[in-house]
């Protein structure tokens, strides 16, 4: 038996384009309305990313060059996802932890946030997320 998992990857809208394709992010793609929009670049070979979990915000990830893996974890399963397309994202819901490796060259990850930054959001310290899961 199959159960639903605890993230969604959401392909966005491409217009092909002999000149260059285009993608569109919409308020009805997806389920929140942005407050924050930042992204990760430069990222030396081997460093890693992410480290956290958020108590309220929702995250929608998108590697809009290159690729990296984004590690998502429950509580209860981890699930590996490799975003590598620019029309391609990752929805990460809260109580999520997750962690950002392998990042390619060049590599961007651009990430729309369902609020604006607040420390008091963040579980920084696995060993508080797995309390704070149960």
């Amino acid at each position: 038996m199959n159960k639903a998992p605890f993230f969604e990857v959401i392909k966005l809208p491409k217009i092909e384009d002999p000149r260059g394709n285009l993608s569109v992010i919409e308020n009805d793609i997806i389920p929140f309305e942005i407050k924050r929009v930042y992204y990760l670049y430069d990222v030396p070979s081997g460093a890693e990313r992410g480290g956290h979990a958020h108590k309220e915000q929702l995250e929608f990830l998108i590697a809009l060059s290159g690729s990296f893996d984004v590690v998502l974890n429950n509580g209860k399963d981890i699930t590996r996802i490799t975003l590598n397309r620019p029309n391609v994202g990752l929805l990460i819901p809260v109580d999520v932890w997750r962690e950002l490796h392998n990042f390619s060259s060049g590599s961007v990850c651009l990430v729309l946030a369902s609020a604006t930054f607040d420390e008091d959001d963040y579980i920084r310290d696995f060993d508080k997320f797995m309390l704070f899961k149960n």
